[in-house]
């Protein structure tokens, strides 16, 4: 015999409400396998479930097509802001920047290297402080750093700023409107649960195995067959 099987997913468990509110609207009240407070209860949960599970769709969807613009302000940024400092330990090597400067970029004076920018947090900082650095070195009489100018430098890191604080804000709008959707989660399942063993209840005394299984499908159960009884279908 066939199992049965709650749903696992919020689109399962939408379809799953779904199907047993429209069957029981459509059911004569007397044939009800559930109470019309159930079904009431039931259709007023579904309509905020599908809102809260939409609005978390529609959330994580912006977030998702906003991650590959960002990914690419990400990779220009960083290739002018680490190119930038690269010249600009060049200037120093060669006497033509005195390594004094440094401090003004937030530059140990012994650092030859790159900071570290392998996070978009560190890259932030960096961005700022290379970019105000060159500003306030030049406005002392320095000669600016050409290639590339540090107006290039700002343009590509105030993109990445910006789309780095717009997607900070998706994804705090995404997690939130998950965790409404998970603190929904519990009561569904219950009224699924509910439903489902009424369901099951009010027709067990079919004895036609698959008449009965059809059945319980109208209010939206979920069979599977074992391996070995038949080939496994979702019904």
């Amino acid at each position: 015999m066939p199992y049965r099987r709650l749903p696992n997913t919020d689109q399962a468990r939408v379809r799953a409400l779904n199907a047993a509110v429209n069957k029981g609207d459509r059911s004569d009240i007397r044939q009800l396998p559930f109470t019309l407070h159930v079904l009431s209860e039931s259709r007023n949960f579904l309509k905020r479930f599908e809102v809260a599970h939409s609005y978390y769709t529609n959330c994580y969807e912006a977030q998702v097509n906003e991650s590959g613009k960002h990914q690419a302000n990400v990779k220009i940024a960083r290739l002018y802001l680490s190119h930038f400092i690269q010249v600009l330990h060049m200037c120093i090597a060669r006497g033509e920047i005195k390594a004094e400067v440094k401090r003004f970029y937030g530059i140990a004076i012994d650092v030859t290297t790159l900071p570290d920018l392998t996070s978009e947090a560190n890259m932030v900082e960096w961005s700022k402080k290379i970019v105000e650095g060159e500003q306030k070195r030049v406005a002392m009489g320095g000669v600016p750093i050409y290639n590339p100018t540090i107006a290039r430098v700002k343009v590509h890191c105030d993109l990445f700023i910006q789309s780095y604080e717009k997607q900070k804000a998706l994804q705090a709008l995404t997690n939130k409107s998950l965790e409404e959707l998970s603190a929904m989660r519990s009561r569904a399942d219950e009224l699924i649960l509910s439903i489902w063993n009424c369901v099951e209840e009010k027709f067990q005394n079919i004895s036609v195995a698959e008449e009965r299984l059809t059945k319980c499908r109208e209010y939206g159960l979920i069979y599977y067959y074992r391996t070995g009884e038949r080939q496994p279908q979702l019904f």
